[in-house]
């Protein structure tokens, strides 16, 4: 009697917590849809977005690398890389000690913006990069090269940078996607393996793969329509917070049942 009551009550908390948990992972196709609704239905701008973005990616990273405060920012000529130097700035305001490596700038107002924004706060912009760098003089890197539009193979240009992720002995956060992986299939053979990664609107199919320490959904910004329309089941943010773990839901499932 007393079992099969305890198995009818763990049977409600089971389908409790999927209820909760059980988050879309979006392909490639459905992320890009997705963005394209933000900027057009929903009227979001780039720079808003990226704001929102890279502001929860900091706030993630101060709780769970409090104690880290030299963290190395890799920023890659897109989005992603835009969502890096937001991160940047916010951890400066933080109290961190951020520098910047921004390989392949563009020409692009907004980029030229964030730049500017990060250079007035004397954030240092390092012009060269390998494991020896990130081993002596830093404590974390936050991988933000690539983001959900990265299709393989890597470029030339990023190809020994990414070496350099690969060596390094440093905790690394990606945001979005950890770059050079494929988009929906996950980590190729010679990829990275982040410690941390931060989704951002909802994670991506690659993130189903990831087996780092930590993993957070980001942003708190996405329209109820939106996410009602996608089915994207996004979990509550708890309090005023603009991330919310994923790591501990899945965790907390597999350890009841």
């Amino acid at each position: 009697m007393f079992f099969n009551r305890n198995k009818s009550f763990l049977s409600f908390v089971h389908r409790l917590i999927l209820s909760r948990t059980m988050v879309r992972y979006l392909n490639q196709d459905e992320a890009i849809n997705i963005d394209v609704q933000l900027f057009s239905k929903y009227r979001f701008s780039v720079d808003q977005l990226m704001e929102l973005a890279g502001l929860s990616c900091a706030n993630a990273i101060v709780e769970c690398y409090p104690n880290q405060k030299k963290v190395l920012v890799c920023c890659g000529p897109g989005n992603n890389g835009g969502d890096g130097l937001v991160c940047a700035r916010h951890l400066r305001h933080y109290g961190y000690e951020p520098s910047i490596f921004y390989p392949k700038r563009t020409d692009n107002q907004l980029y030229q913006n964030l730049t500017h924004q990060c250079q007035s706060l004397d954030i240092p912009f390092i012009e060269s990069l390998d494991e020896d760098i990130i081993n002596k003089s830093y404590d974390l890197v936050v991988d933000a090269f690539f983001g959900f539009s990265f299709k393989p193979p890597v470029r030339d240009t990023f190809v020994p940078f990414m070496k350099a992720l690969r060596k390094t002995k440093k905790p690394i956060c990606s945001i979005d996607i950890p770059s050079g992986w494929n988009v929906e299939t996950g980590k190729p053979t010679d990829g990275i393996e982040p410690e941390m990664l931060i989704s951002l609107t909802a994670p991506k199919r690659c993130a189903q793969s990831f087996n780092g320490k930590f993993h957070y959904l980001g942003g708190r910004f996405v329209p109820f329509q939106l996410a009602e329309e996608f089915k994207l089941h996004l979990p509550d943010f708890p309090g005023t917070s603009n991330f919310v773990s994923l790591k501990f839901a899945k965790s907390l499932v597999l350890y009841i049942f």
